[in-house]
């Protein structure tokens, strides 16, 4: 842009304009849609900000957030997509392959079938209410999810890899369906799990004075005292209402504070000198994660919270405001809280947990999600990790890639329900058993469009391993039965263990739909202008 501001643009109409768009999702789509299904292929691209220059990857999100295209149309159409694939990874952590495979197959055949005769607008809405029903069908259709089907949603979503899905599924057995797996890079080749009965903060002992298990590097308390608070305890005698009774019951504490050193320093020293078993961390996170975090962990122990946000008085503590636990860890870097069974502890947890959850619903970024589904599962005492590990750089991070999309996956399942997989549940959509009239020459079009795409995974699945839909499902008329491209045998998929999550599904097809309808829908399209004479 020059001083006066002003900036030229580039403008494209009508048909031509939405070929170039079509052309920048061809072009996406024909790199993404190449790693769907267990025959997946992978890709290799160029990343001059990786340790290497290159990532090795067969998942189709890292794939399509690596393309940007030379023509800013094009370019356009490739960041609706992975719009569409970025708004699937959200909601349901994966499927955002599919996604793309949906929208270039909802465009592609929109382009074709919509004439100058059919009112494009009545077209497009036809489409959307086609879909609503589609979604309530699959909802209708799905199954819960049992404990034997974990491994096997797991093994898909990590490209066939049965390692990958058998941790998984031992994780999430161990943390619960409530529980919460996260992923991390290992420090080491190798890949394994850890899960922990509790609530966990990472946060560890302020002064190594405080250990008593010298083995393990650990102060270790059995049925211990709380205190939680976040404004800083400067001067110990804030804590005499507390000290008192902890000492004179024989009592053990765990103070969850920001501490000055005299304090510690004095704790430390009486617990050399026998008199007093306390250990004390600093509160965990930072500014409103660090208030909400502190809560929770109040609730869960069934301490008063003394906050500095709400106006409290440190020096009113007493030993009323306290928690119970029936155990804590704590290490040099985190504290593992055992909670005790109090019916009275549990009610408040269980309505806090419901909050969450309704929080976790308005949530829209991935970020915000995350977090709340941490806290959830730290209420709810469910709490496993995943160290991916790998020999080099490159493998670590494939692996880790399709170790979180398949966390990602089981956890969608577990929320909503699971579907026969392999697209089979979107293949066998009939829409004609949808209840809609197809009164008019538009809904046609488009009850024709979304046949047409509802087909487009399972398609494309087949051609990744060198089959035709038409010759595989020739003689396969009865919903829920597939083809299962391990085995080469017939029969329920689910039972076979080919299983999609309905959240994924479902999350696919609605943001596919959402862009396709967008671009099929754009008349005109505004870039600003470029000249590539010395590029």
């Amino acid at each position: 842009m020059n001083q006066s501001g002003y900036s030229p643009k580039d403008l494209h109409f009508d048909q031509p304009g939405r070929q170039k768009l079509i052309s920048g999702i061809s072009k996406m789509a024909s790199a993404v849609k190449s790693t769907l299904g267990p025959g997946g292929n992978t890709v290799v691209i160029e990343s001059p900000h990786h340790t290497h220059g290159i990532t090795v990857t067969k998942d189709g999100v890292t794939v399509a957030k690596a393309i940007d295209l030379i023509d800013p149309v094009e370019n356009l159409a490739v960041k609706m997509m992975r719009e569409a694939a970025d708004r699937t990874a959200t909601i349901a952590g994966d499927g955002t392959t599919t996604a793309i495979v949906l929208t270039e197959a909802l465009v592609k055949a929109g382009d074709a079938m919509i004439g100058t005769d059919e009112n494009r607008t009545e077209v497009l809405r036809s489409m959307v209410e086609i879909t609503d029903k589609v979604v309530e069908k699959l909802k209708n259709q799905s199954r819960k999810v049992t404990k034997s089907m974990l491994s096997d949603i797991a093994t898909i979503s990590a490209n066939n890899d049965p390692f990958v899905g058998n941790i998984i599924a031992d994780v999430y057995k161990k943390v619960g369906n409530t529980g919460i797996v996260t992923v991390e890079r290992s420090q080491t080749a190798e890949t394994y799990s850890e899960t922990t009965k509790g609530l966990k903060v990472n946060r560890g002992f302020l002064s190594p004075l405080f250990v008593n298990n010298q083995r393990k590097d650990e102060c270790i308390l059995e049925d211990v005292m709380i205190l939680v608070a976040d404004m800083e305890i400067g001067n110990i005698l804030q804590l005499e209402m507390v000290l008192k009774p902890i000492i004179s019951e024989g009592k053990k504490l765990l103070i969850i504070s920001p501490c000055s050193t005299n304090v510690v320093n004095t704790l430390a020293a009486n617990v050399i000198k026998g008199n007093l078993k306390v250990c004390a961390i600093a509160p965990p996170n930072f500014g409103y994660k660090q208030h909400e975090l502190m809560h929770d962990i109040a609730i869960s122990v069934g301490a008063t919270y003394y906050s500095e946000k709400t106006g409290d008085d440190m020096s009113h503590i007493n030993y009323g405001d306290l928690g119970h636990a029936a155990k804590v860890i704590v290490s040099s870097d985190s504290t593992v809280i055992i909670k005790s069974d109090v019916k009275s502890k549990q009610d408040k947890i269980d309505e806090r947990v419901k909050q969450l959850w309704e929080a976790h619903k308005e949530a829209t970024k991935k970020a915000d999600k995350d977090f709340l589904l941490e806290r959830i599962a730290s209420l709810t005492g469910g709490i496993g990790v995943i160290h991916v590990g790998g020999n080099t750089d490159l493998e670590q991070k494939e692996l880790y890639d399709r170790v979180d999309d398949a966390v990602c996956a089981v956890r969608s399942a577990l929320e909503e329900g699971i579907l026969p997989g392999a697209g089979k549940a979107l293949y066998d959509i009939n829409v004609n058993e949808l209840g809609l009239e197809w009164n008019t020459r538009e809904k046609s079009v488009a009850a024709m469009i979304m046949i047409e795409a509802l087909q487009s995974p399972l398609k494309q699945i087949l051609l990744n391993v060198g089959l035709d839909a038409q010759i595989v499902y020739g003689g396969i008329s009865q919903k829920g039965q597939g083809y299962n491209l391990k085995t080469g045998q017939v029969g329920d998929l689910i039972e076979m263990g080919v299983i999609d999550p309905l959240k994924v599904t479902r999350s696919a097809l609605e943001n596919a739909v959402s862009v396709a309808v967008t671009i099929l829908s754009t008349n005109a399209i505004i870039t600003m202008a470029r000249s590539y004479e010395n590029a």
